[in-house]
């Protein structure tokens, strides 16, 4: 319905505004327990010092939220990284235990050795970064 003047929208503008605003909201929320969708690449662009390799267990596996990053140890002194961005919906993981990266956003599962799909809903792998232990410290990215 609109009035001479064109100030007053029709029920479907309205209804429409109303739940293109509400996904939008949903949206905003639907991975805060992931903490969101991080901005810039899924993997480093330069090296990145991960502190010490003995950090990351022996046949287990750490998360490195702040640098987006998970390293697993599947033998002594052999480290492999992937992207901590779930290739779902681009949230960061929140977890790693039992062999399984998690994301808490949508429920997709990653093993944590190969960065494989284990659950869906996200079909990619998480993409590997090299890594290595060199002076004492673990680095990760471009040149590890």
């Amino acid at each position: 319905m609109t009035s001479p003047s064109g100030l007053f929208s029709s029920r479907r503008t309205v209804l429409c505004g109303a739940v293109l605003a509400g996904a939008a909201g949903l949206g905003a929320t639907a991975c805060a327990s992931g903490k969101g969708t991080p901005k810039g690449p899924a993997t480093p662009t330069a090296p990145v010092d991960l502190g010490a390799p003995g950090e990351v267990p022996v046949g287990g596996a750490r998360l490195y939220r702040e640098q987006r990053l998970v390293v697993s140890q599947p033998a002594p002194g052999e480290y492999k990284a992937f992207s901590a961005v779930c290739t779902h919906a681009g949230c960061v993981v929140d977890k790693v235990e039992d062999g399984k990266i998690s994301c808490a956003c949508h429920g997709s599962k990653f093993d944590a050795t190969t960065g494989k799909v284990l659950q869906g809903p996200a079909s990619v792998a998480l993409p590997a970064v090299p890594v290595k232990a060199a002076g004492g410290k673990l680095i990760a990215g471009p040149d590890a």
